[in-house]
C-alpha cells in the first residue's frame, strides 16, 4: 500500500488542509461506484490516483504515520481523497488503522469508508472512540439508516445532484446536504462538519462526469 499526503490541498472544496490519497486497492470491490461513477476516476484526481497506485507517487504506511504524527496539535486533515481505509477488500488491517489512530492523536483526522462488513465495523468503532473520525458512506438513504443502527461512526450519504439542503431518511434521520457543495464561502476546512462525532447524516449530491451512474445506482437500490 502506497499512501501520498498533500500538505496543503488546492482543492477549493476541501480549502487549504492536509490530504492523503491511499492506492486503490485499498477500496473494496462492494462500492457501488467502483468503476461506475467515483468521482476520482475522471480528471486531474484520477491521474495523481494512479500515480500512487502504481508508486510513482507517495511514501510507505509508516512513512505516511510519522508524516501526521509531525503535523501541529489541532491540525485538521482529511484522510483518503481516493482510496479507502488500510486492509484489502471488506477488511481492515487493524495494525496499521490503529498506527493511524496513535499517528492523530492530537490531531483532527477523519476520512470516510465504503468497508461495511462486520470485521471492519469493528475496528472503525473503535477509532472512533480513539478520536480518528471515520465516516461511514451510504450508498442510499436508506442504507444510511442500516448503517446509523450499527453505532460505527457517523454516517454519509450520496444524493441525487438536486437535492436539497434538507432531507429525512426513512427512519426519520436528518440528512443534512454537505455545505460546501451549494456555497461558495465554505470548504472542509471551514465547516468541520465531517471531523465531527454526531448524529445528523451529511449528504452528498452526485457529481462530476460521472454524477448520471452514481444517481442511477441512487435511485435502483432505493427500490
Amino acid at each position: 500500500m502506497q499512501v501520498h499526503i498533500t500538505m496543503r490541498s488546492a482543492n477549493a472544496k476541501t480549502g487549504p488542509i492536509p490530504v492523503s490519497t491511499s492506492s486503490a486497492e485499498t477500496c473494496p470491490s462492494s462500492c457501488p461506484f467502483k468503476k461506475q461513477g467515483c468521482y476520482a476516476d475522471t480528471g486531474p484526481l484520477a491521474l495523481h490516483w494512479a500515480k500512487v497506485t502504481a508508486g510513482d507517487r507517495g511514501m510507505s504506511w509508516a512513512e505516511f504515520c510519522d508524516t501526521i504524527a509531525e503535523l501541529p496539535d489541532g491540525q485538521l486533515w482529511r484522510h483518503n481523497q481516493a482510496g479507502d481505509l488500510p486492509g484489502t477488500d471488506e477488511q481492515v488491517d487493524p495494525v496499521a488503522l490503529g498506527q493511524l489512530v496513535a499517528a492523530n492523536a492530537g490531531r483532527r483526522g477523519f476520512t470516510y469508508t465504503h468497508k461495511h462488513s462486520e470485521q471492519a465495523l469493528h475496528w472503525v468503532r473503535q477509532a472512533n472512540l480513539w478520536n480518528f473520525t471515520i465516516n461511514l458512506s451510504a450508498n442510499t438513504l436508506a442504507h444510511a439508516d442500516q448503517l446509523a443502527d450499527t453505532q460505527a461512526g457517523p454516517v454519509v450519504v450520496v444524493l441525487p445532484a438536486d437535492a436539497p439542503a434538507q432531507t429525512v431518511t426513512p427512519a426519520g434521520r436528518k440528512v443534512i446536504t454537505c455545505p460546501a457543495t451549494y456555497k461558495d464561502d465554505v470548504s472542509c476546512a471551514t465547516c468541520e462538519l465531517c471531523s465531527r462525532q454526531r448524529d445528523v447524516i451529511v449528504g452528498f449530491p452526485a457529481h462530476g462526469t460521472g454524477k448520471a451512474k452514481v444517481e442511477k445506482t441512487f435511485y435502483l437500490k432505493q427500490i
